[in-house]
């Protein structure tokens, strides 16, 4: 079956931080054609209701026709502790998080969890996350699973520790090798799916764990890396007190083969000039979490900085420790840390950030993150009036992102009018 959707459409054919709004490909009377499960055509609609007249209609009025929304960095384990009150990092982890993922020994409550959490991401119209799961194989999956059941384009993949952790909640150097390789032996590839090699941080690890899942990494470079890089001022300190050999904190990474392309850093808000230039120069990614920095008191991630410099930027909730669910309220997030940063961002960079930007820091920018041809039609249909405080400031705009910004800085999942994923309605 040929689906054409009907709708405003919101397209990129370049990256707005430095070919600004006119990146930014705009129908106000746009369709968007699919077909086995990928983009055919974009365009006018009425050019396209005349060239297939055969496909079945679905018509969005006014709504907002974008790529579905990229979560870069998440912990699905911690959607039931999300919005905690009161803890700075190592608090949040030994009071909430730990005594959370506990529980994800359990099958049963893993796959709980994970159904839960596509259900509310896919009803803020993400249709793609890069998470972090637990220790237990279990965690790898039940997200796998689930995501596999909705036929979304998700990754995670076992987070090791072997230190500094509470007892259940070790592995080993050795099994957590034997475990991440036979998980992505077991799930990388297949579907929509990717693994994804993940020391929780440097702290948490020994440095023959980290030697270990380098190693991993060095025999199967097609998979991406994750983990956590200078989050809070304290954190830092607590890494220079573990590794007194390494130059930096990206150095205790760098020293057992886990910086190179490929790599993606969470958080990266207080680094130095020569980690800056070394995260450069092997082309790594940068997580941007802003409602987690700001939720736990990590600082202001320098995104205008950073971007001028050529990184690799992405956007994420960090869910629990950011604050929502939504990439609508982390893009409004991220505007108010640039403002303190002294840049306003454009909208246009916002909604970049949340789809193309987050799918090239994944390496997928050629499989999802735009409206183009031959992508995977994973889309987010957006009412720009979804509130009467929105409906407001919106039926005032005289542009197209006059129209948008509000639904960005006031939207929530009442915006969220349809989902597609994979070529198929998610949420309709």
């Amino acid at each position: 079956m040929t689906d054409l959707l009907l709708g405003q459409t919101l397209a990129f054919t370049a990256d707005p931080f430095t070919d600004g709004p006119a990146a930014a490909q705009h129908e106000s009377h746009g369709a968007v054609l699919i077909e086995g499960g990928h983009i055919k055509a974009i365009g006018p609609a009425d050019t396209l209701r005349a060239a297939h007249p055969q496909a079945r209609v679905t018509d969005y009025g006014r709504a907002l026709i974008s790529a579905g929304f990229i979560d870069a960095h998440v912990h699905f384990p911690q959607t039931a502790i999300i919005a905690s009150w009161g803890k700075r990092l190592i608090d949040w982890l030994n009071t909430y998080t730990f005594p959370e993922e506990m529980r994800f020994a359990d099958p049963a409550y893993a796959s709980e969890i994970a159904a839960r959490y596509f259900e509310l991401t896919l009803a803020n119209g993400t249709t793609t996350a890069c998470s972090y799961a637990t220790i237990h194989p279990a965690s790898v999956d039940a997200y796998f699973t689930q995501a596999q059941r909705r036929g979304m384009r998700a990754l995670t993949g076992k987070t090791c520790m072997d230190r500094n952790a509470p007892d259940g909640l070790r592995d080993t150097a050795q099994s957590a090798y034997d475990d991440s390789k036979r998980l992505l032996e077991k799930w990388h590839g297949v579907d929509r799916l990717s693994y994804v090699i993940t020391p929780r941080f440097s702290p948490t690890s020994t440095p023959e764990q980290l030697s270990a899942l380098g190693a991993l990494w060095a025999e199967h470079p097609e998979c991406l890396m994750q983990t956590h890089l200078s989050e809070q001022l304290d954190e830092i300190a607590w890494v220079k007190s573990l590794y007194p050999t390494a130059r930096d904190y990206l150095d205790t990474y760098e020293q057992h083969g886990l910086l190179g392309k490929g790599g993606l850093y969470g958080h990266a808000i207080h680094l130095e000039p020569r980690e800056i230039d070394r995260l450069h120069e092997v082309d790594a990614s940068l997580i941007h979490c802003p409602t987690s920095n700001t939720f736990i008191g990590s600082g202001l991630f320098d995104l205008a900085r950073l971007k001028a410099a050529g990184h690799r930027i992405g956007l994420a909730t960090d869910t629990g420790g950011g604050s929502s669910f939504s990439m609508l309220r982390t893009m409004a997030a991220a505007y108010e840390v640039s403002q303190l940063r002294g840049t306003a961002l454009h909208p246009a960079q916002l909604w970049w950030l949340a789809t193309q930007g987050a799918a090239r820091a994944l390496h997928l920018d050629a499989k999802i993150g735009n409206l183009a041809v031959g992508m995977e039609a994973d889309l987010t249909i957006l009412d720009l009036a979804s509130t009467p405080a929105i409906a407001q400031a919106s039926a005032r705009a005289e542009t197209l992102w006059e129209a948008i910004f509000p639904t960005i800085m006031m939207g929530d999942d009442r915006a969220t009018r349809a989902v597609w994923v994979g070529g198929k309605p998610a949420r309709a």
